[in-house]
């Protein structure tokens, strides 16, 4: 009983951190940086500042879909963002670049994390279709079934342990260098970005306690356990 409790936690948890991030973002991308620097032109100075010409800085239509792509060194940017100078567009541009920086400095968090990046992807599809695979064949049922949804749930976890720090410490980068270059001014719109980005960061946190909650669900009876 008590880990069906948990999951139901985790699960709200969940839905609370997407509604948080999707509603400060809402708020403060309505608020405009007195700077008037669009998200573009804060992200080209911070990586000229830090020493990193080989970034590209691209644009694309999914909204919060924004993400620093260390293979391809790419910067992506959503269409508002990119274009937009709300302090939401900055703040997203300054964490995406924190990103670039960690891989120039070749941070260990990340370096771990892009090493990672494909058994995870092949965990997920795990998870996702081996249930189902047992459903319809019965062919992976029992202690082997378990113990391989146990194996990559691990993996998942572990995956979203280690993208707690490279998400923190892009946000701590983001926080200094928009200050210290003065693309957000003290206040009002530094304070905006510090929601904002926190907003964000309890999304990953969900993460890690989902992939933790279905972790312990499969491991328990593995173990002689009961799922109680």
């Amino acid at each position: 009983m008590a880990l069906y409790v948990i999951f139901l936690l985790t699960l709200v948890i969940s839905l609370l951190a997407m509604w948080r991030v999707k509603s400060a973002y809402a708020r403060f991308s309505q608020m405009r940086a007195v700077s008037g620097y669009s998200g573009a032109e804060t992200a080209a100075q911070i990586l000229a500042a830090s020493g990193i010409h080989d970034v590209e800085i691209v644009r694309h239509d999914e909204p919060l879909g924004d993400r620093y792509d260390p293979r391809h060194k790419r910067l992506v940017l959503s269409e508002e963002n990119y274009e937009g100078t709300s302090v939401a567009a900055l703040g997203i541009a300054a964490h995406e670049c924190g990103h670039a920086i960690q891989h120039r400095r070749a941070y260990q968090p990340l370096m771990w994390r892009m090493a990672a990046v494909k058994v995870a992807t092949f965990s997920s599809q795990i998870v996702l279709w081996l249930p189902l695979l047992g459903m319809f064949t019965g062919l992976l049922s029992g202690a082997t079934g378990l113990f391989i949804m146990t194996v990559s749930w691990g993996v998942i976890m572990l995956f979203n342990l280690i993208t707690l720090p490279v998400e923190f410490d892009a946000s701590r980068r983001a926080r200094h260098i928009l200050a210290r270059m003065k693309f957000i001014q003290p206040g009002d719109e530094a304070a905006a970005v510090n929601r904002m980005l926190n907003a964000a960061a309890w999304t990953y946190v969900a993460a890690l306690l989902t992939s933790l909650v279905y972790f312990l669900w499969h491991l328990l009876p593995l173990l002689g356990g009961r799922r109680n």
